[in-house]
């Protein structure tokens, strides 16, 4: 309960700071009416309580200490939930993922890979009508390496080459990186080629098909490129609740991934 406390008050704190209208009461028009802010905390605080909306409602309604943190007397409705997912865009939610990576600090070194979050939850009608052709979201992070942050994170429900996906991630935060971690799946020349140019150093290995890649790999500090692992342990920490995303449709999905990449931040800025 405490920890949970602590943790509502950071997501108030946070979207508080960054909403342009940050004195607006929790519920300025009524038991209907929120502000963006207490939306934007309470969407993050379902990912961290991480249960399915009927019950979320039921949960909150118990715990009226953490609904005293956003000055509530009640839980919103569970369909408010809903509808408030819809109502911050991608664009909104990466410049909130990328001011949480911020506070949470950033090094100049980060690591970038990939794991599976899995989106079966749905039924197999549903999964049928809409076309699922993955089971598994195809999630990529790029993580500071010191304060385990996710910088960005890139969401894909199709085959797609590391290498392109790990150069549109890096575009996305070159002026930040000092070095970049990465294994051989993302060894591609134009990714290398990009982070040199952006005074960046590219610590990725190469596929070993010859001699000349094999000594190039044998060059590559040890010492730094292990480093890459704390990825895995970001991602571990993030499933630490499931590896199942609830959401239904796969833009509400990669909504759903990206609060949830919020949260660890703030957890690791709170610290």
């Amino acid at each position: 309960m405490g920890r949970l406390r602590t943790l509502a008050q950071t997501f108030r704190d946070f979207a508080t700071n960054h909403v342009e209208e940050p004195d607006v009461p929790a519920a300025p028009d009524g038991a209907d009416g929120y502000a963006n802010s207490t939306k934007i905390a309470l969407l993050l605080l379902k990912e961290e309580i991480n249960k399915p909306l009927r019950k979320l409602e039921d949960y909150l309604n118990e715990m009226p200490g953490i609904l005293d943190v956003f000055g509530l007397e009640k839980s919103p409705d569970y369909s408010s939930f809903s509808v408030w997912d819809g109502e911050f865009p991608m664009k909104e939610l990466r410049r909130l993922l990328r001011q949480s990576a911020e506070q949470a600090g950033l090094s100049g070194t980060a690591s970038i890979d990939a794991s599976g979050f899995q989106r079966d939850q749905a039924s197999s009608h549903y999964r049928n009508r809409v076309g699922y052709s993955f089971n598994a979201m195809k999630t990529t992070l790029l993580v500071d390496t010191d304060s385990l942050a996710i910088m960005d994170a890139h969401f894909t429900t199709k085959k797609a080459y590391d290498g392109h996906i790990g150069l549109q991630v890096f575009r996305r935060n070159a002026e930040d990186l000092q070095e970049l971690l990465a294994d051989k799946m993302y060894s591609w020349s134009d990714l290398r080629e990009a982070c040199r140019d952006a005074s960046t150093r590219p610590v990725i290995k190469h596929c070993e098909q010859n001699g000349l890649k094999k000594a190039h790999n044998a060059r590559i500090d040890d010492d730094v490129y292990n480093q890459r692992s704390m990825s895995e342990t970001v991602f571990a920490m993030v499933k630490d609740g499931g590896d199942e995303i609830r959401s239904r449709s796969w833009h509400g999905q990669f909504r759903e991934l990206t609060r949830k990449c919020i949260v660890h931040n703030l957890t690791q800025a709170a610290s």
